[in-house]
């Protein structure tokens, strides 16, 4: 295989194209639409121009089509590409509100927890608190965090009390907040 498509060169392009259309758009020296779109070329080629990166079609293809999270989403002629959740850039990316199952879940790492038994779940640099269906997916998040710490997430009185839930294009759940009344550890009452 090509060293420039090798896995390690891919998962490293990934990674910085999260960052683009999620973070950075300028690290690229593109910019993005107000829905989060960019437009793929200016994408291909401001990530030609970085250093250590080399990107075209088949692979940005290969990239959108192999990701585990599903983190990407072309428009229908492969023209335009946007982040389908995780900004920390205002973007609308046309989320539809949707009626949660009654109970999500929200893995963390134990430094978190006191602040999160405090405040609740906040989004602090993105746009949205991101829940997960189902504990295991939790725990996979967590475990990104260090020791990992699952909230169970009472969805049916937050939509009762009328907090709205979206779910993405990679069927992540989001929300603006889950304020501590609706958050038990798992395993705890």
């Amino acid at each position: 295989m090509n060293s420039r498509k090798s896995g390690n060169h891919l998962k490293h392009t990934s990674k910085f194209i999260s960052l683009i259309l999620r973070h950075n758009p300028g690290a690229a020296g593109i910019s993005l639409d107000e829905h989060g779109w960019a437009n793929v070329q200016e994408l291909i080629d401001g990530i030609n121009r970085s250093d250590g990166h080399i990107l075209d079609m088949e692979m940005l293809e290969e990239i959108v089509r192999t990701d585990e999270k599903q983190r990407y989403s072309f428009n229908e002629d492969h023209t335009l590409i946007r982040a389908n959740q995780g900004h920390s850039v205002p973007v609308d990316v046309d989320l539809e509100e949707k009626i949660p199952p009654d109970i999500l879940w929200h893995g963390t790492g134990e430094k978190y927890v006191s602040s999160i038994d405090r405040q609740g779940l906040i989004p602090k640099s993105r746009l949205y608190v991101h829940l997960s269906l189902d504990m295991e997916t939790a725990r996979k998040v967590g475990c990104r965090h260090g020791r990992p710490v699952i909230y169970q997430v009472d969805c049916r009185r937050m939509v009762q009390d009328g907090y709205s839930f979206f779910l993405s294009a990679n069927k992540v759940w989001l929300t603006k907040e889950v304020p501590v009344q609706y958050l038990s550890k798992a395993g705890q009452e």
